[in-house]
């Protein structure tokens, strides 16, 4: 059920929309790809993990499980669950680091209590405004999904849920439904003057009332208390949490000790290590 950075029309359930080829199309698209993992990155990066020890994350719709291979990049452990069996059959074939449950997630989550140190979705919960189903109550299977949701997360934690609100009618609904189940939050909105880069994150708090965290985009003098606070553009520099920028020498010495700590095969350390290449003409 995750989704490709657009606006996804609605053509149905998901599980019948994300077919095998369509599964498959999916995955194979680079764009999809780029936009799924900047996402991805953006929702665990408004989680605000602890960084000294691996997490274990739930990832609601989480397909064919690019979210997931920035969840393992970053070095935690994740289990994803999906309504479309076409898209977690492609996980299994990329051989996803996650483990995979086939549900739908307007059924409840089914873990026991504060099992996750945190929750992130990409492009998914939209879809349980749609009653596809003489049966499906919008209300109903939100108010579900958030209660269950609330139950499984350890206290003090986070959810981060990208969506694609229809309307405002609809973004009022889904965050309606969350605070009545218990979380704290609100919206967290990226560059909300453009067309284009415009992205919704509902951060919701488990157990206490933390800190809305500020959206990218243009500066706002006159912004207003609980709003995001916007800047020009994403921060790639060493930040307050002392992340180091992408691609940086250090961020890819970071990279390299945490896979060798899950014990996998790296490269030794050089004084190339990290160095941009000169372009060949």
């Amino acid at each position: 059920m995750a989704g490709s950075g657009r606006r996804p029309e609605h053509r149905g359930p998901p599980e019948l929309f994300y077919d095998e080829a369509e599964a498959r199309k999916y995955t194979q698209n680079s764009r999809v790809v780029e936009i799924q993992s900047q996402m991805s990155e953006r929702a665990v990066e408004l989680l605000g993990l602890p960084q000294d020890r691996p997490c274990l994350l739930l990832d609601v719709g989480c397909g064919s499980g690019l979210s997931g291979d920035y969840i393992s990049e970053e070095g935690h452990y994740w289990i994803g669950m999906d309504i479309s069996p076409a898209m977690l059959d492609v996980a299994v074939e990329r051989e996803v680091e996650g483990d995979l449950l086939l549900a739908d997630v307007g059924h409840g989550i089914p873990f026991r209590p504060g099992m996750f140190d945190g929750c992130i979705s990409i492009s998914a919960v939209q879809w349980l405004c749609n009653a596809d189903k003489k049966s499906h109550s919008p209300p109903k299977r939100l108010y579900r999904f958030f209660s269950t949701l609330y139950t499984a997360l350890a206290r003090g934690s986070r959810a981060v849920l990208q969506l694609y609100p229809e309307n405002s009618e609809q973004l009022e609904l889904i965050t309606a439904q969350a605070m009545r189940a218990g979380f704290t939050g609100g919206m967290v909105v990226d560059y909300p003057n453009s067309a284009k880069a415009k992205k919704f994150f509902l951060c919701l708090f488990v157990g206490t009332s933390g800190t809305l965290p500020k959206g990218l985009g243009t500066e706002c003098a006159s912004e207003e208390p609980q709003q995001a606070k916007f800047t020009n553009e994403r921060t790639r520099f060493r930040n307050v949490k002392g992340k180091s920028v992408k691609k940086s020498r250090d961020w890819i010495l970071e990279k390299k000790e945490r896979r060798r700590r899950q014990g996998k095969e790296v490269r030794a350390d050089t004084k190339y290590t990290g160095r941009k290449r000169r372009p060949h003409f």
